[in-house]
């Protein structure tokens, strides 16, 4: 790692320890600043946020911890850094220093070699954060331009394709209607694919409010959006007559309750019965859940499915692999957990959980 121009705030109010380690570390090519106090540290940081903090832990006015606990609380500081180091060996100053969010700590007195190496290791996975970070957001923003520049043309292709088999069903032969039809569901899986990566950019980017949901009101406003689907597959859906609330955002659980219904509607018995319901947990979260009767999954075959774009082959129809990975990344933003129960043969129930309403 380049260490030039790299920026380090030394933090201690004995200034024979702060002379030495500020020349010793100015001679490895480090910019370094000093302060004499916790106050001064603070207000160092606000001004120019350096690289990595050395801190002390016992200073007069504000300890190390106090001040360590400040950087963590603030957006604009708490990606940096914090070494701390003392004169106390004991455990239980350890790790109050881990908790309060430092990465490392020295001892004094200060070895040389042992705090450059602690220093260059920070810095060194501080940076790989940075570029996982970037790489992360790039990729997103790369995924949601494609998806998005995808739709237009595909939609027009489906449109084009359902306008022709309208129009000539009855005129062309059984196997070039076939080909028109193939030509549309082709477009009409590729519209449900960049659906699906927008959902996941969106997911990833957005930050909600938890708010109380009326799970029956949207449960019944996803019912309505398969009602076409559950009448063509003769299925039967029960819905409990109450629901416990819980908290959420509730766009994102009708999506959820959206993907559980069309997998079971899928995957579920011929003809699909489905039970919806809730179960109150004790540790103050609220399961939900959706019974099939299909055919079951393996252990092998339920530890795939929440995994983006792996699929599960249930009675030869496979999907693309991306709706369980929206379900798990929304429940858990909204602070839950998903999963499945299985037995092959015995159906399947898929779950997730919501923390309860107090």
């Amino acid at each position: 790692m380049d260490i030039q121009n790299r920026s380090l705030l030394l933090v201690d109010d004995v200034p024979t320890n702060l002379k030495v380690l500020f020349n010793y570390l100015k001679q490895c090519g480090f910019k370094v600043r000093i302060a004499n106090s916790g106050t001064k540290a603070l207000e160092q940081v606000q001004r120019l946020p350096p690289d990595l903090i050395l801190l002390d832990v016992m200073m007069p006015d504000m300890n190390g911890f106090d001040v360590c606990r400040q950087l963590k609380a603030d957006p604009k500081t708490q990606d940096i850094p914090v070494i701390f180091m003392t004169a106390k060996t004991e455990s239980v100053d350890k790790v109050q220093g881990f908790d309060v969010g430092a990465v490392d700590y020295v001892t004094k007195p200060i070895q040389q070699d042992e705090v450059l190496a602690r220093i260059t290791t920070h810095l060194t996975i501080r940076d790989l954060q940075k570029s996982l970070q970037q790489r992360n957001q790039d990729l997103e923003a790369f995924a949601h331009t494609v998806a998005h520049d995808i739709k237009n043309p595909v939609n027009a292709i489906t449109g084009y394709a359902e306008l022709l088999i309208e129009d000539l069903c009855d005129t062309l032969d059984a196997d070039s209607l076939d080909i028109l039809k193939k030509i549309y569901y082709a477009g009409e899986n590729i519209t449900n694919i960049t659906d699906a990566l927008l959902s996941l950019s969106s997911i990833n980017q957005q930050q909600v409010t938890m708010q109380p949901l009326d799970m029956g009101e949207i449960v019944e406003k996803v019912h309505a959006r398969l009602a076409k689907v559950i009448k063509d597959n003769q299925a039967e859906v029960m819905l409990p007559t109450r629901w416990p609330t819980a908290l959420g955002h509730a766009p994102w659980i009708a999506e959820v309750w959206a993907n559980y219904m069309s997998n079971g509607l899928k995957y579920g018995g011929q003809p699909a019965h489905l039970e919806l319901g809730a179960t109150e947990q004790e540790d103050d979260f609220i399961q939900f859940w959706i019974q099939d009767n299909g055919a079951g999954l393996s252990i092998e075959q339920q530890q795939k499915l929440f995994t983006p774009f792996t699929r599960v082959n249930q009675a030869k129809i496979e999907g693309h692999g991306l709706g369980l990975s929206i379900v798990q990344k929304i429940v858990t933003k909204c602070e839950g957990e998903v999963g499945v129960e299985s037995e092959v043969g015995q159906g399947s129930r898929f779950y997730f959980t919501l923390p309860k309403k107090v």
